[in-house]
């Protein structure tokens, strides 16, 4: 005759549903798992470049480019940290390291739903901050959306059978009495609880993917759109224009949108006086040809440089431009022709106009200050 301990647990039993429901959930949790363990084991192990501050993959370009559309006050977080180094880098060790244990524990299932719940809020850290990148089909929201209901799904489940949870409570008994184990950890909880806390993060769940898909892309009541920031194509937004009497012209600039695959490029900048004449110019050769110097950046990471043939700049950077007055023209092998007078008029205004590489242009008020 079997011992009763050799005996499956009967039928219908909360044990019995907890371990089904474990097995149910066993692929979900691994590949949850092996998500955040990657994110964090490619920075601690195979790619320490990422948590160097002095490697040109350094996190903190990655979490520059995510201010523009960052949600609910985001944008502000990641500006200071990227001010303050020490709390940036702290930041980042203790993300990546989130990342690699909650990875860790859920692959094994230890403590189980202490682990589901923390991926839960990591993927709504992620949510605020990435969600509105990519440049087809944003990718990130999807990441996101995906992992906050495999995490909600993992907490109500718990380990199931085949984990390190199942595996202690086998050899400390005691633990399976105990209900702060079992919301920690893994184990059955009641029914009528099981019910309440599944239909509350049903309703998390929801509202919380279905509002940021229609604040990202519409398509709930209303029409589909690209966004309020657009992942896939560069926007600039030109502040603070100041004028001198000499023609020199600052001005600052945003880079607030667009795919952080590539870098924008401004190739052309043009001053409009107050009835929309050119009176100064800038192009692509005379841009590039700016001195560093030339360059106020907010940030050390996401800069405003000098390209190749144009002003040069990754998504998130920020930076006041000074602009010498407009060059000589050569207009023929012959005749030189000097900008036209600037017939300067205080209180005029005057509009400076940014000039992209996909001939997008971007412009702002310039306030003429006399000498």
């Amino acid at each position: 005759m079997n011992s009763s301990s050799s005996v499956s647990p009967p039928m219908h039993t909360p044990e019995h549903t907890w371990r089904v429901v474990g097995l149910v959930l066993l692929c979900a949790r691994f590949v949850q798992g092996w998500i955040y363990w990657g994110g964090g084991s490619r920075r601690f192990i195979y790619a320490p470049s990422k948590i160097d501050p002095t490697a040109h993959h350094w996190m903190a370009n990655k979490f520059q480019t995510a201010m523009p559309g960052a949600l609910l006050g985001m944008d502000q977080v990641v500006s200071y940290m990227l001010q303050h180094f020490y709390l940036l880098y702290g930041g980042v060790i203790f993300f990546s390291a989130a990342e690699l244990f909650v990875g860790l524990f859920l692959i094994i299932g230890f403590y189980t739903r202490l682990a589901a719940l923390a991926s839960i809020g990591l993927s709504f850290v992620l949510m605020l901050l990435f969600g509105w990148q990519g440049a087809t089909c944003i990718d990130e929201w999807t990441m996101a959306a995906a992992n906050f209901g495999m995490g909600a799904s993992i907490f109500l489940g718990g380990g199931g059978a085949f984990s390190v949870d199942a595996w202690r409570m086998k050899h400390r008994p005691g633990l399976a009495s105990e209900p702060r184990f079992h919301w920690i950890a893994s184990g059955p909880i009641s029914e009528v609880l099981l019910e309440r806390v599944g239909k509350a993060l049903l309703v998390v769940t929801v509202v919380f993917v279905v509002a940021t898909y229609s604040y990202f892309r519409g398509s709930v009541v209303g029409a589909f759109h690209g966004g309020p920031v657009s992942p896939s194509r560069h926007h600039l937004t030109l502040s603070k224009g100041r004028l001198d009497a000499a023609g020199a012209v600052s001005f600052h600039v945003y880079l607030d949108g667009g795919s952080a695959d590539v870098p924008g490029h401004i190739v052309k900048i043009n001053l409009h006086d107050p009835q929309g004449k050119i009176i100064e110019s800038w192009n692509g050769k005379t841009l590039a040809a700016l001195p560093k110097s030339a360059f106020v950046n907010d940030y050390i990471y996401n800069q405003f440089e000098p390209g190749m043939v144009s002003i040069q700049a990754e998504v998130g950077a920020k930076a006041r431009i000074d602009l010498p007055p407009a060059p000589v023209v050569q207009t023929d092998p012959v005749t030189v022709a000097v900008p036209p007078p600037l017939a300067l008029i205080s209180g005029g205004r005057y509009t400076l106009e940014a000039v992209t590489i996909d001939a997008k242009k971007f412009t702002t008020v310039v306030i003429y200050e006399g000498r």
